[in-house]
Parts: C-alpha cells; structure tokens; sequence
C-alpha cells in the first residue's frame, strides 16, 4: 500500500455521519378497516388508545374508513389520495380471508407501501387473535431495524416520534453473517492478500460505523435534554431469525423499518420478509 493509500485510507476512516434531529409533522390519520362501520369505529378507537404519543384526539384529525367504503386496491388508493393523511394504519389482506395464513400481505397493503409515499403502520388483525400480550398498549419500547443504520436519520427519527417519553428506542443494525463469509471466501483465493487480517479488519469496520453513528445519535439527543433513552444491537448474523430474537428478548411494542428500493419497484425483500411474518405486533414502514 503507498502512503497515499494509507492516508486516505486513515482519513476516511476518521469521517463520519453526523445524526440531525429533525422533527415528524403527524396531523392527520388514516385508519382503514374491511369492517362494518361500527366495527371500523371501534378499530379506530383501539388504534387511537395505542397511539396516544402522537397527540391527543383533539389534536389530530383521525378518520376510520369502514369496509363499504372501498373494495378494489385502486378505490382504496383514490380514497387515500384525496384524504391525504400523514399516516395510514391498516392490517393485513384487506378484504380477503388470507389473513388466516401467514404468506402475505395482500394487494391493498401492497399498493399503500410501495406506491405511497405515506407512512403506513400495519396492525395485528383484528380476527387472527396473533397479537403479542403487550402489543397495542403503548409504544414504551420502539425498535429501528436496518443492515444499514449509518447515515438513515429518517429512521431513527421516527423512531423518536414513535417513542413514548421516557420509552426506550433500540436501534438495531444487523450485517448478514452469510454474505460476509462469501467475501471474506473470495478474499482467501487472493494470494497478496492476508485472509486472516482481512477478515478482522473488516468485520471491525463493518460493526464500527454504525456503532459510531449511535454514539453520534445518542450525543445529540443528550444535547437536547430527549428524556427516550437509546439502546443498541449491532452485530452479525441472519436477518431474519436476529430480529425476530431481539425482537421477543426485548418485548418491542412498535418495530419501525424501511420498505422501499430504489433499484426495484417491489418492496425491499428484507422488509417484506420481516412484514410477512412478524405479525403479533404493530410495524411502521417507511
């Protein structure tokens, strides 16, 4: 390596991501329901009984849609798009009894996450008696999950918003202990490389920047005096099985993750995954 390489090298590994605070304008919310409406109504009241860190009644516009009032992805669309709403909360297979096996997460759900730009929070379902003991009471723990944490302020932003005061945020960032092994084999038929080295270094790097990036977080939020405290999970592993164990050891009432692909039109396979089949509590895609 020539002693540009090692500057350089030496210099953007001291740069990082720096987190900004930035505050979520929630005013309006949109709770759609396949139910009659009295049934829709008392969804709606459960849902606003579990949200109430995002205000009082009196100071958001909720609006519970009731089953007649759409029955195609496309109406439900339209509906959407002239209430505008801030956030939507709904459930899974919307107008369809696939609800009852967990293999998807029907049309309409699929239309409202990767065709909107509107959060949307995606409820246990009222019938699948799935929900976790905990779930639906308050959002005292909160997680944010990405494999990559450094840098995404949007998500952990909401999961301030989220947060109950006093609640505990986990941000979580698992690095997928499969691909790093292909590397790292691929490493290994270089022969001016040591494999060894090259394997510590690099998993040593991969943990360190999103652990900084929480330390960057946490200094900001003690800044501002945030009474949410942050606790963190960074480490290897595969996705799936990961999040589902921290999610169960820590009890998370609301787990809070990305859904879209910039490469893709389809959502993020990682966060559909997760959205099929973690299903006993409250999600908030992004």
């Amino acid at each position: 390596m020539t002693n540009v390489d090692q500057f350089e090298s030496m210099f953007r590994s001291a740069s990082r991501e720096v987190f900004r605070l930035e505050a979520i304008d929630i005013q309006s919310v949109l709770v759609v329901t396949d139910r009659e409406e009295s049934q829709a109504q008392s969804f709606g009241r459960q849902v606003r009984g579990f949200l109430t860190v995002l205000g009082s009644e009196a100071e958001l516009q909720w609006r519970d849609v009731a089953g007649s009032e759409f029955r195609t992805a496309g109406e439900l669309l339209a509906l959407v798009q002239s209430t505008a709403p801030d956030l939507i909360c709904t459930y899974r297979n919307l107008h369809s009894t696939a609800w009852r096996w967990p293999y998807s997460l029907g049309t309409h759900l699929d239309l409202l996450t990767q065709h909107l730009d509107v959060p949307v929070m995606v409820l246990p379902h009222p019938q699948a008696e799935r929900s976790a003991d905990h779930a639906m009471k308050d959002t005292d723990t909160v997680m944010a999950i990405t494999d990559h944490l450094t840098g995404d302020r949007r998500l952990v932003n909401y999961g301030l918003r989220f947060a109950a005061d006093n609640a505990t945020l986990w941000l979580t960032h698992v690095e997928d202990e499969a691909t790093f092994k292909r590397y790292v084999d691929a490493v290994s038929k270089i022969p001016s490389i040591d494999t060894d080295e090259a394997r510590d270094r690099l998993r040593e790097q991969l943990l360190k920047e999103p652990l900084d990036y929480i330390a960057g977080c946490i200094e900001v939020l003690r800044t501002e005096k945030c009474a949410i405290r942050i606790q963190h999970e960074v480490t290897f592993g595969r996705h799936l099985s990961e999040y589902k164990r921290l999610i169960q050891e820590h009890s998370v009432d609301l787990l809070i993750m990305n859904t879209k692909d910039d490469d893709q039109l389809a959502m993020h396979g990682m966060a559909y995954a997760l959205a099929v089949e973690l299903r006993e509590i409250p999600l908030l895609m992004l």
